[in-house]
């Protein structure tokens, strides 16, 4: 070629033989035009640059390299073609691509091979860009790779802002680092602040957890999730289920807002705030709390619960109600404060060790360590035993209570009420000093007062104020089906009983003395007594009996204080 450029047409080529950076619009190439050409170019490109000396200096894309320069007129105007090993640059920010077109003063548009480079190490890869100088923003498309050194997002498509380093796309991405894989339909991340947000279909892949939402906020430096839809975090043991909060998945810990729930190894918690730690087991749950042990059958109910999951320990407060499932009859037990352990065994105090291999020098050798898993952690299927502290009130179908205080095992199914006991069956009501309720998986089976019982059986309508009552140093009842069926009362057994015919028709007041009395009760009422061993009685017509004060010492009648419904038990 003679000269370094020509002329074809309303097309200029151009080549650039120099690697001298070009500021803004065209650079400056030794050629050979004509004069008045070479007049209006120089005028324009002064006209350029003064305009944008104006401006803050960041805001100025300078050309540093390209083979070629075409310059081509257009029915909006001229454009110039840059191509070959086209190089550009806006501050410190560096671009790179196989050929671009500059439309207007700071508008390009990049083809293959498009790299954004920046002095962080931040770095942008596409098969095509447009990017408005005046506001430093790119859109890439095609083969988006967008990564910082430690985290790269891949996507079709990418709207990037270079200055606050913000990426966003709307047609599916993947944002990857060491550990942790996000796929989403729509998405943006802050290169700044490490802070990427996912929307739709979101997927969240780590060794040993997946999360599934619609809309999440995920910090990659930290790895910690933040939940703003209903999520699904799933890992080696447990499930978890939240429409708010946030999940640190290297260090397993989650604060959970808003309805939630945790499922673990045959446990359920859900709750209105749960904070729960992997590492440590310790679990929280605040707000309408539901407890699940699906392997021992029961449900602990309440406002409030701390949970130690190594331990197997559980605090509930705020009226907590713990209901024992059973087949036919479930029992409700609701008190102020409800404390769960596990039931002690002798392998528990015992230090237990593990072999573990530990290089030594070059050496790999084996050595004796304590192991800090305890037995209690090894044995999931551990019985528990619970304790309620006052004011405790009891509800099933076929018995109703109230104390103090209450305790109950799962190992022998015994409930002990203590402290002012009462517990009510059908019209019968006992109390004592204790009473015990031994119960199996289906229903209620026995009833014992070790001390200073007594029984009091409803005879007639209220307003007769009949009643039937038996007191003895022991009591001990059996049901059947739910209900009392028999009862043997001893030592010192005393007795006052309204006799009736078959007809129903009472005969007379009996009242009688003996080592041992037996009771036997028909449809919730007391049917026959016998009198064992040194029996003494009386019986005084009806008419000639004193019936308001026909009382045996311990006589205490409370039906006010009876629950009637399960429900009373939630109020």
């Amino acid at each position: 070629m003679a000269e370094s450029g020509k002329i074809k047409q309303d097309r200029i080529i151009l080549q650039n033989n120099n690697s001298k950076p070009l500021r803004i619009a065209r650079p400056f190439i030794a050629m050979k035009l004509q004069h008045t050409l070479l007049c209006l170019l120089l005028i324009s490109f002064s006209a350029v640059v003064n305009a944008q000396q104006k401006k803050d200096d960041k805001m100025v894309i300078e050309f540093v390299h390209n083979n070629y320069l075409v310059h081509e007129a257009t029915d909006t105007g001229s454009v110039d073609k840059f191509i070959g090993d086209v190089i550009f640059k806006q501050g410190t920010d560096m671009m790179y691509c196989d050929s671009a077109y500059l439309r207007g003063q700071n508008y390009i548009e990049a083809f293959g091979n498009v790299r954004i480079v920046q002095q962080d190490g931040t770095q942008g890869e596409s098969d095509y860009m447009r990017y408005t100088g005046s506001n430093k923003m790119a859109y890439m498309k095609g083969n988006v790779k967008l990564t910082d050194g430690k985290n790269s997002l891949w996507t079709e498509d990418l709207t990037y802002d270079v200055s606050s380093k913000v990426g966003v796309y709307t047609q599916g991405g993947t944002l990857q680092n060491d550990s942790t894989t996000v796929s989403s339909d729509e998405g943006n991340y802050n290169g700044k602040t490490k802070y990427a947000r996912f929307i739709r279909n979101v997927l969240v892949t780590q060794p040993h957890t997946e999360i599934t939402s619609d809309d999440l906020g995920y910090y990659t430096e930290t790895e910690v999730v933040e939940f703003y839809s209903c999520s699904v975090v799933t890992n080696d043991k447990a499930v978890l289920h939240t429409c708010d909060g946030s999940y640190d998945s290297k260090n397993e810990v989650a604060h959970f807002k808003g309805r939630s729930s945790v499922y673990n190894e045959g446990q359920y918690i859900e709750a209105d705030t749960i904070n729960y730690s992997k590492i440590t087991g310790l679990g929280e749950a605040a707000g309408k709390a539901i407890i699940i042990d699906s392997e021992q059958h029961s449900t602990m109910y309440c406002g409030h619960a701390w949970y130690n999951e190594k331990q197997k320990r559980m605090l509930a407060i705020i009226k907590p109600v713990l209901k024992q499932v059973r087949d036919k009859d479930s029992l409700f037990i609701r008190a102020d404060t409800f404390l769960s352990l596990p039931v002690p065994k002798p392998e528990d105090s015992i230090v237990q060790y593990k072999i573990m291999k530990v290089k030594k020098g070059k050496k790999e050798v084996e050595v004796k360590v304590v192991d800090s898993v305890s037995a209690l952690e090894r044995d999931s299927t551990r019985k528990h035993y619970f304790i309620g502290f006052h004011h405790v009130l009891i509800f099933s179908d076929s018995l109703q209570g109230r104390c103090d205080s209450i305790s109950y095992s799962q190992v022998d199914s015994v409930v002990r009420m203590m402290y002012s006991p009462i517990a009510w069956s059908r019209r019968s009501q006992v109390t004592g000093d204790t009473i015990l309720l031994y119960t199996d998986s289906t229903e209620l089976k026995k009833m014992y007062v070790p001390k200073k019982a007594f029984m009091v059986s409803q005879s007639g309508p209220d307003k007769a104020e009949l009643y039937d009552q038996v007191q003895g140093e022991t009591l001990t009842a059996h049901f059947v089906n739910s209900e009392m069926h028999d009862m043997l009362v001893t030592p010192d057994a005393q007795c006052i009983y309204y006799s009736k015919d078959d007809d129903g028709a009472y005969l007379g007041v009996v009242e009688a003395k003996s080592d041992s009395m037996k009771v036997f009760f028909k449809e919730g009422e007391v049917d026959k007594i016998y009198l064992i061993k040194d029996p003494h009685q009386t019986m005084t017509p009806m008419d000639k009996a004193n019936i308001p004060g026909l009382r045996l010492d311990r006589f205490l009648w409370k039906p006010e204080l009876r629950p009637k419904t399960k429900e009373e038990l939630f109020d």
